[in-house]
């Protein structure tokens, strides 16, 4: 009876993921004439910036492998002229940021950042290398600051009646998996204030500004999009429209065309769709507490992570 449940789960799943993919597939067209040759293309970088797979997905997350496959393709297209990168993000992952902001800073055509409801933290850090921002008024950016928070599930095992036993070599290569002493919150720190000592450093890099005046504005504060105009954090204010007109004066087009490119086809989507139903039928097939000690033990041995969020 179990398992029944388990697989009309899974048919019920399957089905609305194939139907979404049907709909994206069928809505979503190109934007002009396929012909045209002053084309500025728009790329929409959604949700939290994660180091995945990078491939098409039904997730909102933005990968470094995602964001360099589209640039490439625009880099490579000689119909496209510019870039804007629609970011609407909160932030993530502090190597998936950085590396994408080294694919930003690389790209060989004039590239714009049109800001959404939120590019904070990290994605902050992704735009700053852009030619130009253009955020929206009420935009929320900046919160330039670094975060790690450490889980003491100690109390959670005794509840649990789970009792670990640890044998280590290092005196530290346990310390994310009970109560930290004062010398490992030191080290935390210090992990900390080397991510944030780069946010700082890149972010006036990308901003030409001065190191010291980004350094007054990294406080973790979040500012609106013209509270950004006035501190220099951003460039003008308006939303894609402005920002794909703006691309294509640095580019020298006389009518620059805004363009998205295809989703995915459907073989490609369904492909992925395949492997989310695999991945989740073994998930239901798991029993719940083997899937309990499994995300504790997930939680346990994972390193610090820093995040810019």
């Amino acid at each position: 009876m179990m398992k029944g449940r388990k697989w009309l789960v899974v048919v019920i799943v399957a089905a609305a993921l194939l139907s979404a993919a049907w709909l994206a597939s069928g809505s979503r067209k190109l934007s002009p004439a396929v012909g045209s040759r002053e084309r500025v293309v728009v790329i929409y970088l959604q949700g939290s910036i994660e180091d995945g797979s990078g491939g098409f997905s039904f997730s909102q997350g933005i990968t470094p492998r995602n964001v360099e496959m589209q640039l490439r393709k625009a880099a490579g297209d000689d119909s496209i002229k510019a870039a804007v990168l629609r970011v609407n993000s909160p932030g993530g992952s502090v190597a998936a940021s950085q590396q994408i902001a080294g694919a930003i800073e690389s790209f060989p055509k004039p590239l714009v950042v049109s800001m959404g409801d939120m590019a904070a933290s990290g994605g902050y850090y992704i735009s700053a290398p852009a030619a130009g921002i253009v955020a929206l008024p009420g935009t929320l950016t900046g919160s330039i600051g670094v975060v790690s928070q450490v889980i003491d599930m100690e109390g959670l095992y005794d509840k649990l009646g789970l009792k670990i036993e640890t044998i280590k070599s290092g005196r530290h290569k346990d310390m994310l998996s009970r109560e930290m002493n004062a010398e490992e919150r030191r080290l935390m720190q210090e992990l900390s204030d080397e991510i944030y000592d780069q946010f700082v450093s890149d972010v006036a890099a990308g901003r030409k500004l001065d190191k010291e005046k980004v350094r007054e504005l990294a406080t973790g504060q979040v500012y609106t999009g013209t509270q950004a105009l006035e501190l220099g954090l951003v460039d003008r204010l308006g939303g894609i429209d402005e920002a794909v007109a703006w691309a294509g004066e640095m580019a020298g087009l006389a009518s620059p065309e805004k363009y998205e490119f295809p989703p995915p086809s459907f073989l490609e989507q369904f492909s992925e769709l395949t492997l989310k139903v695999a991945a989740l039928t073994d998930k239901l097939n798991t029993a719940p507490e083997l899937q309990l000690i499994e995300y504790l033990e997930q939680r346990i041995n994972r390193l610090p992570r820093l995040v810019l969020q």
